[in-house]
């Protein structure tokens, strides 16, 4: 809304801005005509002025002629008077008087000169009336001029004067609305700050509650926090940094990228490589045929171990492709693999520097054969410089490979700032590497052009030379695929992952990274266990019929406790009963075995008495002797020989007299009565602390399930009073934005109004006084 309203305050400036500068150019034109409409209307009063003189001397030039006339008439009436009278006076006399000639004398010469006078006054005055038609017609046509341009200048005063009149209505209603828009404003700035206290107040409110939670928590953490880990760099290392995910997804599909394209380079420079060995034992000399010199021999040797040197490159990217997983942390302190590729490629490129002056004077050897032409030498020649660079840039890339592989070694090595800088000298020597296998390529396959042309080209050389130029080929279109891939993601790579030790303390220590790593699978571990299935909850519905039931259960708690008090008293008769049945049976068990100890001797002095020469008993009397009680005397000896005794602390085992059975009897009985009086007493007890247990369990879940709810609500709180803060921060900071605002707009708007009443008056004056001045120009036409 302001921002429409501004826009159209500007384009409203706008045109006031040009009808203004309209008006200016309009006014000093009706200055300028005023200027020449007063210079005018005074050469027409001089005009008017000397126009009345000649008027007037005409008006006295005529009367003294009619004067004249009259005089005349006079004088000739007088003349003939005189000449009827001479005519008179001859008849009468001879001749005239002397006086009466005289004075005809006098009156011939004053008519002669009134005469002339008088012609001299009618050539003047005819002179004065062409002069004053000249200057009249000149006037008039002036004035029909002047007149033409006023009726022009009053008609652009009227245009302007109806323009302006629509503009002044127009910013009247335009005032109108935007006093009306200034009232809902200034409502709208009062309910603001209305809402601004309460937000203040509120303010006041969380600020005291936080302050109060932030001393609760310094002294919690004070008292409770045995220190703090993050102020010591070694303890800090070993805190799991924030993992990003999408960073570390990145970095495993860059380098799944960068093993795709290090494979396709590592088989391009296998196959030259291989390729470059066959082409050494057909040319210059075929070893089919003849030796070929100890030069070639011992470069062939050495190209024939390229695979020693290439392979690992393809097996170090592949092992740091293997690190970088999704639960790592990948950054150049963190990839100890890159150290691993880096001595790969520093193998390599020391391979790269041992071959290289044999394959200098390889193709020195070519430009020594009698057929090489003066272009094949020069190809040669070219192709050597072109061996140089690849080498160098070989060695620029080893270089900033273990540059970016010192990290994980020493975290001091090489700065993070510096980490940029590295990363694009390597996209630069990418490119440059770029370049000069696409030389060594094009320089190649003119040579191979020009070998093609020599009378002593075998089909077995040209076979190696396409052979040669195809894994060139591949060697170029490796070299810019990996160029472009590694320009395309120099931002990624350059860029920080975000990863470091907690508060921003120093960086990642390498030797402690396997450590921290762990920490990071065991925390993760142990969230994973936290994860369980939520309980299943209870529907509302039937969590309010549960509660409806609860609450109008005719048993109270007084009953149910009545009944849990009965149940316990019925549980300890009934374990009485079972200790004393347990008793009992053991007691039995006790005869039991005395019954049958006793039959087992019975039955062994049975035997020892058959085994005797007496006859032998009948069966009969065996039973007999069975079932009929044995004597008092073997009772005795064979209850002195064993005896047992059950109680509750054990068995035990007596041989007694037969002057104590009694007392063992009496003493064993009342033994028993105390521990079984005991052991009702501790089941009593028993019973009542599993009661009490099981009431304090279930306090203690209770309480467990209200102090869960209660830190739910804590955070909830917690949150609400986050997002309060912020609402408030939000609102003080659009309250102040729209008090600006609205200030702004209102001074503007006032500032514009002040200048559009003072042009509003301007105008009005100055149409007014043009309103005055043609009404006293076309009055004055009209008197003329």
């Amino acid at each position: 809304m302001t921002a429409d309203l501004q826009a159209k305050y500007t384009k409203l400036a706008q045109e006031y801005s040009k009808l203004r500068a309209q008006n200016q150019v309009l006014k000093k034109a009706v200055v300028d005509e005023q200027a020449n409409t007063n210079s005018l209307k005074d050469d027409l009063k001089q005009k008017d002025q000397s126009l009345r003189k000649a008027e007037q001397e005409m008006d006295s030039l005529s009367f003294r002629n009619q004067q004249l006339a009259k005089r005349v008439e006079l004088l000739q009436e007088e003349l003939q008077a005189s000449e009827t009278k001479g005519r008179k006076s001859k008849n009468k006399g001879d001749s005239p008087s002397q006086p009466s000639f005289q004075t005809q004398s006098v009156f011939d010469e004053d008519l002669q000169k009134k005469i002339q006078e008088n012609e001299r006054l009618h050539i003047q005055f005819f002179e004065a009336d062409e002069l004053h038609r000249q200057q009249e017609a000149q006037l008039r046509a002036r004035l029909e001029k002047l007149e033409w341009d006023t009726e022009q200048h009053q008609a652009v005063v009227d245009s302007l004067t109806a323009k302006y009149t629509d503009t002044i209505e127009r910013l009247q209603n335009d005032k109108a609305r935007l006093e009306i828009k200034v009232q809902t404003l200034e409502r709208e700035a009062k309910d603001c700050r209305l809402r601004t206290e309460e937000c203040q107040q509120q303010l006041r409110k969380y600020q005291t509650e936080l302050s109060n939670q932030l001393k609760h928590n310094s002294s919690v953490i004070q008292e409770k926090v045995p220190f703090n880990d993050t102020k010591f760099g070694d303890y800090n290392s070993l805190n799991v940094p924030p993992h990003n995910r999408r960073h570390q997804l990145k970095a495993r599909d860059a380098v799944g990228q960068a093993v795709a394209f290090v494979q396709d380079l590592v088989s391009a420079l296998l196959h030259f490589h291989s390729y470059t060995e066959q082409r050494i034992h057909i040319y210059p000399l075929d070893s089919s045929i003849e030796p070929i010199s100890p030069l070639n021999q011992k470069f062939s040797q050495y190209l024939h171990e390229n695979a020693a040197y290439v392979r690992p490159l393809e097996d170090g990217l592949l092992h740091l492709h293997q690190s970088v997983t999704e639960d790592t942390v990948t950054v150049l302190e963190t990839v100890g693999k890159l150290q691993d590729f880096s001595k790969s490629f520093f193998t390599y490129t020391s391979f790269l520097q041992k071959i290289l002056p044999y394959q200098l004077k390889s193709l020195e050897e070519e430009c020594d054969v009698p057929l090489c032409t003066a272009s094949l030498s020069a190809k040669n020649r070219e192709l050597q410089a072109d061996m140089k660079r690849v080498t160098s840039v070989f060695e620029k890339l080893q270089s900033y490979i273990s540059l970016l592989a010192l990290p994980s070694v020493r975290s001091d090595a090489m700065p993070q700032s510096s980490s940029c800088a590295v990363f694009t000298q390597l996209a630069a020597c990418l490119h440059g590497l770029h370049d000069a296998t696409r030389e060594l390529s094009k320089h190649y396959s003119q040579k191979v052009v020009l070998e093609q042309e020599l009378p002593t080209v075998t089909q077995k050389l040209r076979t190696t030379n396409e052979c040669l130029l195809s894994s060139l080929a591949s060697l170029t279109s490796c070299t810019s695929k990996i160029a472009t891939f590694f320009n395309n993601n120099l931002d990624f790579f350059a860029s920080s992952a975000g990863y470091g030790p907690r508060a921003g303390v120093g960086n990642l220590n390498p030797l402690q990274t396997e450590t921290m790593l762990r920490n990071k699978k065991q925390a993760a571990a142990y969230i994973h266990t936290l994860r369980r299935a939520r309980p299943v909850s209870v529907p509302y519905t039937e969590a309010l019929c549960n509660r409806r039931v609860l609450t109008s259960s005719t048993e109270s708690r007084q009953g149910l406790t009545q009944q849990v008090q009965q149940s316990q008293e019925k549980i300890a008769r009934l374990e009485q009963e079972k200790e004393h049945w347990l008793l009992e049976a053991q007691l039995g068990r006790v005869r039991l075995e005395k019954e049958s100890k006793r039959m087992a001797q019975l039955e062994a002095r049975l035997s020892a008495h058959l085994s005797e020469d007496a006859p032998r008993p009948s069966p009969q009397d065996g039973l007999l002797d069975l079932v009929q009680p044995a004597d008092p005397e073997t009772e005795e000896r064979t209850g002195s020989e064993v005896s047992q005794s059950t109680s509750m602390i054990g068995m035990l085992t007596t041989i007694p007299t037969s002057e104590s059975v009694g007392d063992e009897e009496s003493r064993e009985h009342l033994i028993k009565t105390h521990y079984m009086t005991r052991v009702a007493e501790l089941t009593t007890q028993l019973q009542m602390s599993d009661s009490k247990a099981v009431n304090f369990h279930a306090e203690c879940r209770a309480l467990a399930k209200r102090l869960a709810i209660a830190e739910k609500t804590r955070e909830t709180l917690t949150e609400d009073m986050k997002q309060a803060n912020q609402n408030v921060t939000r609102l003080q900071d659009e309250l102040s934005t729209t008090k600006r605002s609205y200030e702004d707009q209102l001074s503007m708007m006032s500032d514009h109004l002040c200048s559009m009443n003072d042009t509003l008056s301007k105008q009005r004056e100055e149409i007014d006084t043009l309103k005055l001045g043609n009404k006293g120009n076309s009055k004055k036409n009209k008197g003329r």
